[in-house]
């Protein structure tokens, strides 16, 4: 089956820690600090690569781990960088949280390459805390933490027009009859399962891509069927190409299945459903003559007043077809030449802040206890007796949001804060 789906768990690579070591030379049996500093984990990066247009590669593999950065060695030698991760994916690719659904990124456009998952910094080497009253530091900077994420892929179909309506219409043999696609053709009771892709090639006037949007069947928009797999490749289109059996050939009402068809894109996204459509009333050369009123003269009668243009063609003669294509190029003319990119509403950077440093604030008996286990292993580097390492001990509380989640929960100057058996006297 067409692969447009994938969910994915991604983790950057942990920072470096930096290095504890000190000169050990002859006849300098004291010398300073020299621990280096810890590599960069790798990134997790996504890149658009042309020759994609599913995402198989997604649907066995579901774990993607960048490398972790070197940690700091003595003698100021520097952990090496990780490598970076890069997961291709193909033009139209949306990654989504998977637990938010946001989106994160669009790979459309202009966007071929983004970062979704920075790696950790590298923590700093001993070196760097020596200070004229403490001139040998015990203790580095750990790594920056990996960041890790459950993310959605998936790939809606980048093209101008979208061609729509109830299976077995005939949308695959105009598709094949006006671009050079080949999608499969037959009498399918059911559906196409691939949204098939073609470029219109004009004389006189410029060329634009067009899908064969899957059938759509009553209740797509809820998800009956196979519809929001196959509603979901619409999104991006300008205008939408509806094509019905005029000869109603199935025994089904042209009209019925217009007002059908429209009432599931309203359902599923009313912006979609107010785009421009033009009605494409297919199988004429099927169509005899019958006592009643000819089906193209009722269609034009229904929607022509809407502003729905209807033009009667045949996909297997190819009659219709040529004023069909040329309203449809100066339609688009008038409408925005750019790619629809979704907005960036997920930003791993600042969501995933918190889940690099859980901690809980919790007041007993008049003091307040902060406690989690990174903070634990902060503690057991950092030497409080130092002016340097006290203030890296408050840049660290502050940034964390741990003085913040203290204030909030009504801390005063003077109050006691307790940490892992330290305790100390809180003041702004």
């Amino acid at each position: 089956m067409f692969a447009d789906r994938a969910k994915i768990f991604i983790r950057s690579g942990k920072g470096g820690d930096g290095h504890v070591s000190f000169r050990r030379e002859l006849y300098v049996p004291n010398g300073g600090p020299d621990g280096g500093d810890g590599g960069r984990g790798g990134d997790v990066i996504f890149e658009v690569d042309e020759g994609l247009n599913t995402l198989q590669d997604y649907r066995h593999r579901k774990k993607f781990a960048a490398k972790d950065g070197e940690s700091g060695q003595k003698r100021r030698c520097h952990g090496s960088d990780a490598e970076d991760i890069i997961l291709k994916v193909p033009e139209g690719t949306v990654i989504k949280d998977a637990d938010s659904d946001k989106v994160i990124a669009d790979m459309s456009g202009d966007n071929r390459r983004q970062i979704v998952l920075k790696g950790g910094r590298g923590g700093l080497g001993n070196q760097h805390f020596a200070t004229a009253t403490m001139q040998i530091p015990k203790y580095a900077q750990p790594g920056q933490p990996a960041q890790e994420l459950w993310v959605k892929l998936e790939l809606k179909v980048i093209a101008d027009v979208g061609l729509i309506g109830f299976p077995n219409v005939g949308k695959s043999t105009l598709l094949s009859r006006v671009t050079n696609a080949q999608p499969k053709i037959a009498n399918y009771h059911f559906t196409t399962l691939n949204p098939n892709l073609g470029v219109v090639d004009m004389e006189d006037a410029k060329g634009f891509v067009i899908a064969d949007i899957p059938g759509l069947i009553e209740g797509a928009s809820l998800g009956v069927g196979l519809g929001h797999e196959f509603l979901r490749h619409i999104e991006r289109t300008k205008m939408m190409i509806h094509v019905v059996d005029a000869a109603g050939s199935e025994g089904r009402d042209p009209v019925d299945d217009i007002y059908k068809i429209n009432q599931e894109l309203e359902a599923y996204n009313p912006e979609i459903a107010a785009r421009p459509q033009v009605i494409a009333a297919n199988k004429i050369d099927m169509i005899y003559e019958q006592d009643d009123e000819n089906p193209v003269d009722r269609l034009k009668k229904v929607f022509e007043p809407k502003g729905i243009r209807v033009f009667p063609i045949s996909g297997v003669t190819g009659k219709g077809l040529k004023e069909l294509l040329y309203y449809v190029a100066e339609q688009l003319k008038g409408l925005s030449q750019e790619t629809v990119v979704f907005e960036q509403e997920y930003f791993p950077e600042n969501e995933l802040i918190y889940l690099e440093l859980p901690y809980t604030v919790e007041k007993e008996d008049g003091i307040y206890v902060v406690e989690g286990p990174k903070i634990e292993k902060m503690l057991g580097y950092t030497n409080l007796d130092s002016e340097k390492g006290f203030a890296f001990f408050q840049k660290f509380l502050k940034d964390t949001g741990i003085l913040s989640e203290l204030e909030a929960a009504g801390i005063q100057e003077g109050d006691t804060v307790k940490m892992y058996g330290l305790q100390f006297d809180y003041y702004k």
